[in-house]
């Protein structure tokens, strides 16, 4: 930890500003602190959504960055993609003030509560902790929330309670969770990702194994046992250890008798130690939401919530925006996005696609960052399997710059060397009047990435009139 860990217990600090205050998470934690009485104050490069609710809320909001836009705060917050050479950064630092990264102040507020649940793994974060927040919800616990995507129940992706539980999504990247306060901690599951940063597996177990010792020893951490890099890390952790999994029958928590809707939404029997709990039915797809729904009982059962309202409160989560997310339906044929950006990810969400009734599925990948296309590109070409055709778009940069080694086409040509049937496509709208000239009825459009894809489902639409 820093030196910073009871900067916000002191009575010093009432005013705080936030450099990059529109995003998701920058957002959120601006709302958590004007809840509390702070004086909130933010820039960021354009106007939002996300800064006009501030606004209306109290915040002072910036457009664009400017040194002037340090009125003497009493703290700063920046993200990641924030660089020191940022005129915010610098005149902080010239007047001496404190300045803290995003995931140090969710820590900070994490620590305010005794009961800080915190949802780590590669794949299936936004998900889970819309799972058990939704649960937690429907037992009335009164939590608050901190979600990496947008969830209907809570109006957005942040929801402030008066209780001691406090929700959030722990991300692995840049060691960001180790800030952390967790009193539970979730892993879903551990595969290499964010080779920006991480070396390799082994760096990225080392750091997931330092996570999970943050939590104290009346704590819990609960893990897939499916997962063998998830296990390992939690070898000898002196607290109390739950496993769940599908495959791993001597798990703590397993799911039989299993099955599947027409919507390829699962249905089954849960059982804690060899014992019946109940039958839990899901309103999102696939075996991998069966997974992430198994955490979420085991989270929320050991924190004291009742077996009917874990039953009831999963029936009714429909999942959070760009997870599945059905963005229309004209002409019979079915328009979804989905955040999928790991080939896991690709494979597990094409699969779900497979599980419902459909006549053609539609894969509309944008890879995202350079450095995990290149990386990953043998990966990636055989995640789309149960894909029956694919359009492959450019790479969405995000914080990278173009290396000039690696290009969309080269996934596509890779694919079509597989066996799978993709094409290189760079417009989103030539795009839309592909998906037009040749999408029947009964067929499933997927859009799929972590950037700004989810467009060509929506000139599609457009095209064809949305109904």
């Amino acid at each position: 930890m820093s030196n910073n860990s009871n900067i916000m217990d002191s009575e010093q600090i009432k005013h705080v500003h936030f450099i990059g205050i529109g995003g998701s998470s920058m957002s959120g934690l601006a709302e958590i602190l004007l809840s509390q009485g702070y004086k909130v104050s933010g820039s960021d490069i354009k106007s939002s959504s996300a800064t006009q609710k501030l606004e209306n809320n109290g915040a002072q909001i910036f457009v664009g960055h400017k040194s002037e836009n340090i009125s003497n705060p009493d703290l700063v917050v920046y993200t990641v993609a924030v660089k020191e050479d940022n005129v915010e950064m610098v005149r902080a630092h010239k007047l001496n003030i404190p300045v803290i990264d995003r995931a140090e102040l969710l820590g900070l507020l994490m620590k305010k509560h005794s009961f800080g649940i915190a949802v780590s793994g590669t794949h299936g974060k936004t998900t889970t902790t819309s799972m058990i927040t939704t649960i937690m919800l429907e037992a009335n616990t009164d939590p608050t929330a901190h979600i990496g995507g947008e969830l209907d129940c809570i109006g957005g992706n942040t929801r402030i309670g008066e209780s001691e539980y406090f929700i959030t999504e722990a991300c692995e990247y840049y060691g960001s969770f180790l800030k952390f306060y967790p009193f539970m901690a979730v892993v879903l599951n551990i595969e290499v990702d964010h080779i920006d940063y991480f070396r390799d597996i082994e760096h990225i177990k080392a750091t997931f194994e330092e996570f999970v010792s943050l939590v104290p020893t009346n704590g819990y951490i609960v893990a897939c046992a499916d997962d063998e890099s998830t296990l390992s890390v939690i070898n000898n952790k002196n607290c109390n250890i739950i496993t769940y999994g599908i495959k791993n029958t001597e798990a703590m928590w397993t799911a039989k008798n299993i099955h599947y809707n027409d919507m390829g939404f699962a249905s089954f029997d849960v059982y804690k130690e060899g014992g019946l709990l109940g039958n839990v039915s899901l309103s999102v797809p696939g075996l991998h939401n069966l997974s992430n729904s198994l955490a979420a009982i085991a989270a929320c059962y050991a924190c004291g919530c009742r077996i009917d309202s874990i039953i009831s409160g999963l029936l009714s989560f429909g999942g959070s925006h760009k997870r599945f997310e059905l963005k229309g339906l004209v002409d019979n044929i079915k328009i979804i996005d989905d955040y999928a950006h790991h080939p896991s990810e690709v494979q597990a969400t094409l699969n779900a696609a497979k599980s419902a009734i459909h006549n053609k599925i539609w894969c509309v990948f944008q890879p995202h960052t350079y450095s995990r296309t290149k990386a990953f590109l043998e990966k990636f070409s055989q995640s789309f399997d149960s894909a029956d055709n694919i359009i492959i778009t450019d790479i969405y940069a995000a914080r990278e710059k173009d290396p000039g080694d690696i290009h969309s086409s080269m996934l596509a040509e890779r694919i079509c060397q597989q066996g799978g049937n993709a094409v290189y496509i760079s417009d989103f709208q030539d795009i839309a009047e592909y998906l037009d000239k040749l999408a029947e009825p009964g067929d499933l459009i997927l859009t799929m990435g972590a950037g700004d894809v989810v467009r060509c489902g929506e000139l599609f639409l457009n095209i064809r009139g949305n109904t």
